[in-house]
């Protein structure tokens, strides 16, 4: 275990240890040969030289990388990709030599004071389906692999040396250049110096130092990926990998990013404290996982293009059309929502509408209009709010379920934290930042603290989080609905005390598109009818494998459709609609303006330009269930009959009258 744990191991061969060696040197000299071989020579359909141009319009341009399809590399020699999946660390740094050596002939000559080559960067990209961080054993030590997960925390930028040069404090003896792994693994200076000169004693132990001034350095970034929510199991933690990124790596990615990793799976020293003196030290054989990153796909979209659910086949596609195609799919889908819980239907035909969302826009002056819907659920204890909630938790493709009373305002968005290896200051992200591109449910929302609840104001509508904590000052996305769930603040909903009901500020109020209030009636046909679904649903719970009804999608197929409409369809109003939608809108701010002249009372949720926007959201979600192109003046009624049973509702009927 001892020789394990050395960082070198120097000794000779006795028998042709020159031969041996001569022959390693001819096969890395061919290998390099061959990669550059591939940059010059790789050429796509159109005839054109895919690297070698890339390479030479990056290295003018000033970045000095150069981006690399393995399955290219495997067309033209699969014996070469497989060596580079098997061996990446020795492979990459010859393939980054040669690609150095053919951006010296293509850029030559150059200007004056630039004779010298930049290094170049292998960054490598592949189409094949990722593994998840639970799947990454031993076995896979050194190989090269592919993961997805979430960015959580990012650390600044620090530099680290390629290439050392070191002095004995003793004898001012020099030995230049000495190159430094790759990755988190150090240097360990030689603990003797083997200079002797006559008539002075040996130098003593550990003399070297290292000469700043004569090291080569790179930048590099260290960050912290949890695995996507679609892979954990049910009741499990979430793992965690740590990654290192440089040069061109450092600062692609922020947390909350949904990312591709393609990397090197390595291992580090562990390092413990001493009991004595509080020195670390390393624990003999035992070594712990991280990544050296050598390339970084990003979801900039904030759709959920990265997930498990990417991988959809034809015949999925083809069942897919049909259903959109189908004319009363809106009720289909909304049937399958939460089957076990009984009535509600307006309430589970707005979820419907939530999780498929609306059309996200970018203004010519660079601005955005938010595509994602949020819902507040409103009303008496025993209504199966929470389990809705639950329910979206589990149909949504990015879903994260969060209770208010245990929630914090950075919890929620983001926390700046000190890393407890550097001391440094690192930012991790929330609740809201990890749902980016999927829904938040809050439980318990009017248990929350004010304070706690003003933090997700920019959340809810700008879509943003900004940090400005402990030096670090940044924004960060949180692309997400908000579906929440609230009780009155009697405990039951009390129509005689009209606003008294809820401890809501107009501010938060006005940022849902729908606002629903949920009462417990009592009404006996309805108490008969529940009773008997609450029985059914009883007896057969023992039944786990039980088929949908007629009418009803499976769960994992109505998870699919929901991802799959998100990321293919991005519906727009159309003329016909987008007119009957001003000239309701003019109608229904005549009627309020109305209302609050006959009560003379200002209503607390205001119907402005926000509700109308609300109602183009509901629209283009209709028509994304649909799979159409734009929405039309039936998903304009159908969004305003929603947006009437359930703000227009509340607001109007004074319960909400403020």
């Amino acid at each position: 275990m001892d020789g394990f744990d050395d960082v070198g191991v120097f000794f000779s061969d006795n028998f042709d240890g020159d031969q041996q060696q001569n022959a390693n040197q001819i096969n890395l000299q061919l290998v390099k040969k061959q990669y550059r071989e591939f940059i010059r020579t790789f050429c796509e359909a159109n005839f054109s030289y895919k690297y070698r141009d890339t390479l030479k319009r990056n290295y003018l341009l000033g970045r000095f990388y150069l981006e690399v399809e393995i399955e290219d590399l495997a067309g033209f020699d699969e014996s070469l990709a497989d060596k580079l999946y098997k061996q990446p660390t020795e492979h990459l740094q010859i393939f980054e030599e040669a690609a150095r050596e053919v951006a010296d002939e293509i850029t030559s000559p150059r200007p004056e004071g630039e004779e010298v080559v930049h290094d170049i960067q292998v960054l490598l990209v592949s189409g094949a389906n990722p593994s998840n961080i639970r799947e990454l054993k031993s076995a896979c030590v050194s190989k090269l692999v592919k993961v997805a997960g979430i960015i959580i925390a990012a650390s600044g930028i620090k530099a680290k040396a390629t290439r050392i040069s070191i002095q004995c404090r003793t004898c001012n003896n020099v030995i230049p250049n000495l190159p430094v792994n790759p990755g988190l693994e150090g240097y360990q200076l030689p603990r003797k110096c083997n200079t002797e000169q006559a008539g002075r004693p040996k130098c003593p132990l550990d003399p070297y130092f290292i000469m700043p001034d004569k090291c080569r350095c790179v930048d590099f970034q260290v960050l912290k990926l949890q695995e996507l929510p679609d892979f954990i199991p049910q009741g499990e933690i979430p793992r965690h990998m740590q990654l290192f990124c440089d040069r061109s790596l450092c600062e692609r990615v922020v947390p909350g990013n949904r990312v591709l990793i393609h990397g090197i799976f390595s291992i580090r020293k562990i390092a413990r404290q001493g009991k004595r003196d509080g020195r670390e030290k390393a624990i003999i054989g035992v070594r712990a996982p991280y990544m050296r990153v050598v390339g970084i796909t990003v979801d900039t979209e904030g759709m959920g293009a990265i997930s498990r659910f990417n991988n959809i086949t034809t015949e999925e596609e083809s069942t897919f059309r049909k259903l959109a195609a189908s004319p009363n799919v809106f009720d289909t889908l909304a049937d399958s929502l939460a089957p076990s819980i009984f009535g509600s239907q307006d309430i589970k035909k707005a979820i419907t509408c939530m999780l498929f969302g609306g059309s996200r826009k970018r203004m010519p002056d660079g601005l955005t209009r938010r595509g994602d819907i949020n819902i507040l659920l409103l009303g008496d204890p025993g209504t199966a709010k929470s389990q809705l909630l639950k329910f979206v938790e589990k149909v949504a493709p990015i879903a994260v379920y969060t209770s208010g009373k245990g929630s914090s305002a950075a919890g929620l968005t983001a926390s700046v934290i000190r890393d407890p290896a550097t001391r440094n200051f690192i930012m991790e992200g929330g609740a809201m930042v990890l749902a980016d591109g999927g829904v938040v449910c809050i439980d318990e929302f009017d248990k929350m603290k004010e304070d706690d609840r003003v933090a997700i104001h920019e959340a809810m509508e700008q879509q943003t989080i900004s940090i400005a904590k402990a030096g670090i000052t940044t924004t960060l996305n949180s692309r997400c609905s908000v579906l929440a769930a609230a009780n009155s603040i009697f405990g039951r909903w009390d129509d005689t005390k009209g606003d008294e009901n809820i401890d809501f500020m107009p501010t938060i109020l006005s940022r849902f598109d729908m606002i629903f209030i949920v009462k417990d009636e009592h009404d006996q046909r309805r108490d008969i009818t529940l009773a008997k679904h609450v029985m059914s649903v009883h007896m057969n719970a023992s039944k786990a494998t039980a088929e949908p009804k007629e009418g009803e999608i499976p769960l994992a197929v109505l998870k699919k459709y929901i991802h799959y409409c998100r990321t293919h369809c991005g519906p727009r109003l159309n003329e016909q609609a987008a007119e009957k939608l001003k000239s309701q809108y003019v109608r229904l701010r005549a009627g309020v303006g109305e209302h609050e002249r006959a009560t003379d009372k200002r209503l607390s949720i205001p119907i402005t330009v926000r509700q109308l926007e609300a109602i183009i959201r509901i629209s283009e979600s209709l028509a994304k269930m649909q799979l159409q192109p734009f929405a039309t003046e039936a998903h304009v009624s159908e969004a305003l009959r929603l947006f009437a049973v359930s703000t227009m509702t509340a607001a109007s009927s004074g319960s909400l009258a403020g």
